[in-house]
C-alpha cells in the first residue's frame, strides 16, 4: 500500500477514535487528503483534514488537529508528527524507513504499483486515425499520451484494452480510393489529373506502383472500391508498424465498417427512435440533444440516406458500454472538443450511464527545425510522418516530448533539442541517470567484484541529505501513478522523471562508491542504493514507453 494511503487511512482512524473518546464530535467523515509540502522543512507529508472538518465540528482547526495527533498510533514509517498553524497535521517519516525502501525497490520489478483498478476492466482508445495516409504526428501524440496512460492504469491494478477504431466506412476512404485509381492510371500513361479534394501525397503513388508492379495494366476496369479495399488495408498495415516503432501496440483494432455490416448502426437508430430521441424533419433524421443540454438537435441520417458521423460514433460507444468495461478513456485531437459530448449523449440516450467515459482532448503537435515552424497539410502530402521523425530522431524523444506538457497545451517539438547530448535536452537528462547507475556497476564488476557483495549491505549508512531526498522522490511514484488513473493525465510521468533525475544527478556527483576515501560498508551500501535507483529509473522509463539505455 502507497504511503500516502497507509497515512490516511491512520489519521481516518485517529479521527473515529477521537469522536468516540469524546475529544471530537460525531460527524461524517470526508475524504483524508494526504499533501506533499512544498516546504521540507514542514515535513515529508501534511494533511488540512483540521481545516476541513473546522466546520462540522464547529471547533478551531488547531483544536481538532491536537486531538487527532494525540490519538494517531505509532507508526514504524514515522519519525515526527506534529501540529502547525492554522491547523496543519505535518509528518515527518523515519530515517530507517527511508532507507529501507532501498531494499523494497530492489525486491520488485513494479516498484509503485498497487490496486486502485483491481478486478476492473478499462479501455483506452487513442490514435483512431483515418486508413487514408500515414500516421501525423497529431495522432502520434493522442497513441503516446493513451499508451503511457494504459501502462499508468496496468500499475494500479487495471485490466486494460488497448483499441484502435479504424474510420473506414466514410468518404474519405472513397477519396482515397480514387485518389490512387488516378495515379495508377496516370502511371500507365493516361492524361488524367487529382482534384484538390484528393490525396496527393508520395505514399498514393507508391501504393498505385505497387498494384501495376504486381498486376501491370490489368485493374483499369477495376471499380473504386477495389483501389479503396488496397489502400485502406495496405496502410491499415503500415500504420500499424509505424506505431510499434515507438511501442505503441494495440490490442483490438475495430473497424467501423463492422458497426455497418452487422447492423449495429441502424439496431442503435431503431433503440432511439423507439425510445422516441429521434424525429424527421426536411427529409432527415434529428436527434433531440437539446433533453441532454445541447444548443440544438443534431442530424443523425441526411436527406440521402447517408447517416452522420455521430450515428456510427454512438454505434461503437454503445458497444463499449455492452462489453463491459468499467472505464473508457477516449483520447481525441481538438477537432472533437464539440462532437465528443453528442456523441455520450447518445448513449445515455439508449440508456447508459457515461460516467465511466472519460474524454481526454490534446492540442496540436508543431514540429520546429531551426527554430522554424514545419508547415503540415495532410490531404496535400506536405507533412512530416511519423516514420519521418523516428528516423530523425528516434523513438524516445517522441515519447517523451509526446507527453511533455498537459494536453490541454500544444506542444513544440523541437528536433534540434531531440537528439541533443546534453541535459538542455530532458530525454539525455533522464536517460543519463540509468547510464551512471549502469556505469557503476560496470566499473564494479571490471575491477571483480561481483553485484551479490553488496546484498548484505548495512542500509542505515545512507544518511547523507541527498541520498534521503532521492528516496523521498522515489516514495512519490504511487502518488504520481495514482493521479494519472484518475485525471488521465499522462504528463504527470513526464514531470516525475524530470524531477527524479534532478534529486539523482547532485547525488551521483558527491556520493561516490569507487573512490579510494570511501569506506567499504559505505561503499556496499551506496552500491545497494545506486542498484535501487537503477531500477527506478528503468522503471519510471518503461512506465513512458521508453528504454533505459546502458551506456550513451
Amino acid at each position: 500500500m502507497p504511503i500516502h494511503h497507509e497515512l490516511a487511512i491512520a489519521i481516518e482512524n485517529a479521527v473515529r477514535a477521537a469522536q468516540e473518546s469524546g475529544d471530537l464530535p460525531d460527524f461524517d467523515l470526508p475524504e483524508v487528503r494526504i499533501e506533499r509540502p512544498r516546504d521540507p522543512e514542514h515535513g515529508d507529508y501534511a494533511s488540512p483534514i483540521a481545516m476541513q472538518l473546522a466546520r462540522l465540528a464547529r471547533m478551531a482547526p488547531l483544536k481538532i488537529a491536537q486531538a487527532i495527533v494525540s490519538h494517531l498510533p505509532a507508526l514504524g514509517e514515522l519519525d515526527e508528527v506534529y501540529v502547525a498553524p492554522p491547523g496543519f497535521i505535518n509528518i515527518r517519516l523515519s530515517t530507517a524507513w527511508l532507507q529501507n525502501q532501498v531494499a523494497a525497490i530492489l525486491a520488485t520489478a513494479d516498484y509503485g504499483s498497487f490496486d486502485l483498478g483491481k478486478g476492473k476492466k478499462a479501455q483506452v482508445e487513442c490514435v483512431s486515425a483515418n486508413p487514408t495516409g500515414p500516421i501525423t504526428l497529431g495522432r502520434t501524440r493522442g497513441g503516446v499520451m493513451g499508451d503511457t496512460l494504459a501502462r499508468a492504469l496496468r500499475a494500479v491494478g487495471y485490466d486494460v484494452t488497448m483499441e484502435y477504431y479504424y474510420n473506414d466506412a466514410g468518404r474519405q476512404v472513397t477519396m482515397l480510393g480514387e485518389s490512387v485509381k488516378i495515379r495508377y492510371r496516370q502511371l500507365l500513361g493516361q492524361d488524367v489529373e487529382l482534384d484538390d479534394d484528393h490525396y496527393q501525397g508520395a505514399y498514393i503513388t507508391d501504393l498505385a506502383q505497387d498494384l501495376l508492379d504486381a498486376h501491370g495494366g490489368t485493374l483499369l476496369s477495376q471499380p473504386t472500391e477495389f483501389f479503396s479495399e488496397f489502400a485502406r488495408d495496405r496502410i491499415s498495415q503500415q500504420q500499424k508498424q509505424s506505431l510499434r516503432r515507438v511501442n505503441i501496440e494495440f490490442d483490438v483494432y475495430f473497424r467501423e465498417q463492422s458497426l455497418y455490416e452487422n447492423g449495429r448502426v441502424w439496431e442503435a437508430l431503431e433503440t432511439l427512435q423507439q425510445k422516441g430521441y429521434v424525429y424527421e424533419k426536411d427529409d432527415a433524421q434529428w436527434f433531440r440533444t437539446t433533453e441532454f443540454g445541447d444548443d440544438k438537435d443534431r442530424v443523425l441520417v441526411k436527406t440521402t440516406g447517408e447517416p452522420t458521423y455521430r450515428m456510427p460514433d454512438i454505434a461503437y460507444h454503445w458497444d463499449k458500454a455492452q462489453r463491459g468495461f468499467q472505464l473508457v478513456v477516449d483520447l481525441f485531437g481538438p477537432d472533437h472538443h464539440a462532437t465528443a459530448p453528442q456523441v455520450l449523449m447518445g448513449v445515455q440516450a439508449l440508456g447508459y450511464d457515461t460516467d465511466f467515459v472519460h474524454t481526454v482532448l490534446h492540442q496540436i503537435v508543431s514540429l520546429i527545425r531551426d527554430g522554424e515552424q514545419v508547415k503540415m497539410s495532410t490531404r496535400r502530402g506536405n507533412y512530416v510522418t511519423l516514420d519521418e521523425l523516428v528516423d530523425e530522431v528516434g523513438a524516445d524523444p517522441i515519447r517523451y516530448f509526446m507527453i511533455s506538457r498537459s494536453g490541454n497545451s500544444p506542444v513544440d517539438f523541437d528536433m534540434n533539442l531531440a537528439v541533443e547530448h546534453s541535459d538542455k535536452n530532458p530525454v539525455y537528462y533522464i536517460q543519463n541517470a540509468h547510464v551512471r547507475c549502469a556505469g557503476i556497476f560496470r566499473k564494479w564488476q571490471e575491477a571483480g567484484f561481483s553485484e551479490d557483495a553488496a546484498k548484505n549491505a548495512d542500509l542505515s549508512l545512507l544518511t547523507h541529505e541527498k541520498e534521503l531526498a532521492f528516496l523521498r522522490k522515489a516514495l512519490e511514484l504511487s502518488a504520481v501513478l495514482e493521479t494519472m488513473a484518475t485525471t488521465f493525465e499522462p504528463h504527470h510521468i513526464a514531470f516525475y522523471a524530470y524531477d527524479l533525475a534532478a534529486a539523482f544527478h547532485p547525488t551521483y556527483e558527491v556520493c561516490r562508491v569507487l573512490s579510494d576515501d570511501v569506506l567499504e560498508p559505505l561503499r556496499l551500501a551506496r552500491l545497494q542504493f545506486y542498484g535501487a535507483a537503477k531500477n527506478l529509473f528503468a522503471r519510471v522509463l518503461d512506465l513512458m514507453g521508453m528504454s533505459a539505455p546502458e551506456v550513451m
